[in-house]
């Protein structure tokens, strides 16, 4: 038997590891407001700030989605948790704007490894669906928390890096019970590319612009609470945290809902909706019409994150899709918060969220169909690799001579159910 063979991993460690990683991207519009507000920055500068973060975390997604297997995930969630605090830790304690941004840059490499190796280790997990879910869980009551707890901790721009440095310590531990380096086996030896590439590609770049879209409102929502519907800082940081909450709601029902819908429903009719809750959040112009966006996007929002998160991991059980995906992703939240407020300036908030709601319809479309083509491979067992375990058995049948124990094929579940069609279509 080969000696890479292992069990999945542990839920919890992902999920430490999740939330280390996802942090900062759900702590966007404080960091920004308060670069803007506490830093010789102008909004758009300290949207600058934010994007240089999410492309040290999407250059992360990029570097690592081939290097896990063979570095291991222990060491790699090392790294990206000790760059992490050390980057936000940097960024936290200086006024030095060449340092804030240098301790960003670092920072957010460190968020997107520990992205990168969870994002990985969910995909090779029995249930995707439930440690994605159980890290979306995770995220928004941390961040919930923070948005909850920040305002009344006192200003300055180095609060959220702080805590962001703060939860990479913490989520440290977890990282004793990931694995360390493989060496691939004869099932998977010489499988350069991942399977299903032309999906791959699709999911990976409709991810690229709904994730576009969702950072751009984001990354000036706390612009449009303040300036367009004229809350506080305390209403602004209640009004996330409820919609956190909802959103903690939401992934509940999904986590418990699990996939009996399949993926395509959630996924294309989720994003439908998102739609909408961009055009009313962006439209706003009081607590009642912001507040009902914020809390319905951030609701429907990570259900359908985890939709896809599973959606990554069901073209590749090793992982790689479900990494591109995410730096994929983490490339367009890059993208994001400089594109919100270009489109703002250029068209007020409520042409922003016309062009935004727009771009998520145009991509509903192809993210429902390769959901709806992994769901047909699923079905009829090519959407799982044909994986075969060498293993002895001498334990159950007798060896055939002295010193040459038997060694028998072990189908995977998905394979033997393949061969059994195969039989009755043949009339073996």
């Amino acid at each position: 038997m080969s000696d890479n063979t292992s069990a999945p991993p542990a839920a919890w460690p992902l999920v430490a590891l999740f939330t280390a990683g996802y942090v900062a991207p759900y702590l966007l519009p404080t960091v920004v407001g308060r670069l803007d507000s506490h830093l010789p920055l102008s909004p758009a500068q300290a949207g600058l700030v934010g994007t240089a973060l999410l492309l040290g975390s999407a250059t992360a997604g990029f570097t690592l989605a081939s290097r896990i297997p063979r570095r291991g995930p222990r060491s790699l969630a090392r790294l990206g948790l000790l760059l992490a605090a050390l980057g936000y830790g940097t960024a936290a304690s200086t006024s030095l704007l060449p340092l804030v941004v240098a301790g960003v840059v670092v920072g957010g490499f460190g968020s997107g490894s520990a992205t990168a190796v969870a994002a990985a280790g969910i995909a090779g997990h029995r249930d995707p669906h439930r440690v994605s879910s159980l890290g979306l869980l995770s995220v928004s009551a941390t961040v919930g928390a923070l948005y909850l707890t920040l305002p009344h901790l006192g200003g300055g721009h180095g609060l959220p890096f702080a805590a962001i440095a703060l939860v990479a310590a913490l989520a440290w531990p977890a990282t004793g019970r990931l694995g360390g380096p493989t060496r691939p086996g004869p099932a998977v030896r010489g499988s350069g590319r991942p399977p299903y590439p032309r999906a791959g590609a699709v999911l990976a770049g409709c991810l690229l612009f709904w994730s576009l879209t969702q950072e751009a409102l984001w990354g000036v929502s706390g612009r449009i609470g303040a300036e367009q519907a004229g809350l506080s800082e305390a209403a602004l940081g209640a009004v996330f945290a409820v919609a956190l909450g909802a959103g903690l709601l939401g992934v509940t029902g999904a986590s418990a809902f699990g996939t009996r819908l399949g993926r395509a429903v959630p996924i294309g009719a989720g994003t439908a909706a998102i739609a909408g809750c961009v055009v009313l959040t962006s439209s706003a112009d009081g607590l009642t019409g912001f507040a009902a966006g914020e809390i319905l996007w951030n609701a429907v929002y990570p259900v359908v994150l985890s939709y896809v998160i599973g959606l990554a991991a069901a073209l590749d059980p090793r992982g790689r899709w479900a990494v591109f995906a995410g730096a994929a992703s983490s490339l367009g939240t890059a993208c994001g918060p400089v594109v919100g407020s270009l489109l703002a300036e250029a068209f007020g908030f409520p042409g922003m969220g016309l062009v935004l709601g727009g771009l998520l319809l145009a991509v509903a479309g192809p993210l429902t169909v390769v959901a709806l083509h992994a769901g047909r491979s699923a079905a009829d067992g090519t959407g799982v690799p044909d994986l075969r375990i060498e293993a002895p058995a001498a334990a159950v049948l007798p060896a055939p001579g002295p010193g040459k124990p038997r060694r028998v094929l072990l189908l995977s579940p998905a394979a033997r159910r393949s061969r059994d069609r195969r039989r009755d279509a043949s009339g073996v």
